[in-house]
């Protein structure tokens, strides 16, 4: 992936970290902030120039080749196939491509894999089935079906003992997924109240598939921006009266970094036996202990967990001694092994990965509080989100005795206007995701919400808020990289 970074402040060869596998890389350089405008808004001169992207955003050219072959044996003219890893996966999609865009769609095989076929006005809807589901077909997977070579069994078992051991969860309760936001769709798939037409409560701002999900999946979600005051008194009010499926929120949130007050949102879901389902991705289960107030508690491991930025998977924990564990259980491990299982490959890769997580979770723990205390001061900044700085007294009720807060965080400038070029001039790594070992910078809300930017003004979301995942390089070469941009 070298040559998709944008000026790096360091070398592999300097520092001895590795850089990802480009043959399965997940994230891609938006180096300038006319690139971003251009790739939010399809512009050929910037997407023909991408080699590769978020998996589930934009698809591995080995996935694609996939798609490719086997369109032109099973799909006629004008119409479209979408390949999905498992028989329950396409099936499911089926039911919802054909519910979403109205049209009839047939399951087809394609050398053992399951295949929807559908014509191509619906492909734009079968894409975001491919987004927000999650269960997708990994680069891994589609090389070694391409080579002859696809490989049967798991090692799932494995990563669940580990992830286990970090969350401090039952590694019989821990279940992986091939990402993340598939984790979260069998956790909202779960929830009893679903199946009664209840909605979902989601609390703080959250990441925007997260919310999307509940929305295109669920039946509704009712959303409450911001978790304080007489609004959040009368949310907890709504769950104590058992109104809701469930209540997702993320500790922290992303990208504005807001810790709920936890203790009392688990009080009100205990009361009413409302299932209360956390995501500790933005900082990482060595950081924060929220299993304990959770009743399922999900992980991206695609994050600080691999480190790498070379494999994509999730995970979903049920907390043991949850009043619901036996019903969420059932449909969880059901979902992990028959609708969106990791593939073998990629979870070896992950195992690997993980080897080091607590090493570099400290490294990357100390570079942020001390790059985080240089911003707060620069006369440049406007205001800066941190959990050391934001809702910290909220944040230190979860924080674990020996964790950190985290190596993401986010800043607005005091002249909006000059963001652009602030952008522009920093030489770190820049596009989205987070959790690598080098620095990566993205303007996080024109990436994640560029079509609805009213609406996150609104929310108190900045348009031109930079949010940045912190590495593990020296210091000072990151002092000086921000010191040189904001001074231009």
């Amino acid at each position: 992936m070298r040559d998709l970074l944008a000026n790096p402040a360091w070398q592999e060869e300097d520092l001895g970290i590795p850089l990802p596998d480009s043959t399965h890389a997940c994230s891609v350089c938006l180096p300038t902030w006319e690139s971003v405008i251009g790739y939010e808004e399809g512009r050929e001169k910037i997407t023909r120039r991408m080699r590769t992207g978020y998996p589930r955003f934009f698809r591995h050219p080995t996935v694609e080749r996939l798609f490719d072959n086997a369109r032109s044996e099973v799909a006629s003219e004008g119409e479209e196939i979408l390949i999905l890893p498992t028989r329950i996966s396409v099936q499911r999609a089926h039911r919802w491509l054909e519910r979403q865009a109205e049209t009839a769609v047939r399951i087809t095989s394609y050398n053992g894999l399951q295949a929807l076929v559908f014509p191509a006005k619906a492909k734009s809807m079968a894409d975001a089935y491919w987004r927000f589901s999650g269960e997708v077909v990994s680069s891994r997977q589609a090389q070694d079906f391409i080579d002859g070579n696809l490989r049967e069994g798991s090692k799932s078992h494995l990563l669940s003992r580990a992830i286990a051991k970090f969350n401090g969860g039952d590694p019989e309760h821990t279940f992986i997924f091939s990402s993340g936001i598939a984790a979260g769709l069998a956790a909202l798939r779960a929830l009893p109240g679903l199946r009664e037409g209840k909605k979902t409560l989601q609390l703080e701002f959250p990441y925007v598939d997260t919310l999307k999900i509940q929305d295109r999946f669920g039946h509704g979600v009712v959303y409450l921006n911001e978790a304080s005051g007489e609004s959040f008194d009368e949310a907890l009010q709504r769950i104590r009266a058992g109104e809701f499926a469930g209540v997702f929120t993320e500790i922290p949130s992303n990208p504005l970094l807001r810790t709920i007050d936890l203790p009392r949102v688990a009080e009100a879901c205990q009361f009413s036996n409302t299932p209360l389902v956390l995501d500790d991705s933005a900082t990482g289960p060595l950081n924060v202990e929220v299993l304990p107030f959770a009743d399922i508690l999900t992980s991206s491991l695609t994050k600080w967990i691999s480190g790498t930025g070379d494999v994509m998977a999730g995970s979903a924990t049920v907390r043991a001694d949850s009043a619901l564990a036996e019903t969420l259980l059932e449909s969880i491990s059901a979902d992990a092994a028959e609708c969106a299982p990791l593939y073998i490959s990629d979870a070896e890769v992950l195992l690997s990965n993980i080897k080091d997580y607590k090493q570099r979770n400290a490294a990357v723990n100390e570079n942020a509080v001390k790059l985080v205390n240089f911003l707060k001061d620069h006369p440049a900044i406007a205001r800066i989100w941190h959990p050391s700085i934001t809702q910290t007294a909220n944040y230190d009720k979860i924080r674990r005795p020996n964790g950190g807060y985290g190596g993401l965080f986010s800043i607005a400038l005091g002249n909006p206007k000059k963001t652009p070029k602030v952008y522009d001039s920093l030489r770190l790594s820049k596009g989205p995701s987070f959790g690598t070992p080098f620095t990566l910078v993205c303007p996080y809300t024109l990436l994640a919400h560029y079509h609805e930017l009213d609406w996150t003004e609104d929310c108190g979301v900045p348009t031109n808020l930079l949010r940045i995942s912190v590495g593990i390089e020296p210091i000072e070469t990151l002092i000086h990289a921000f010191s040189e941009a904001l001074a231009s």
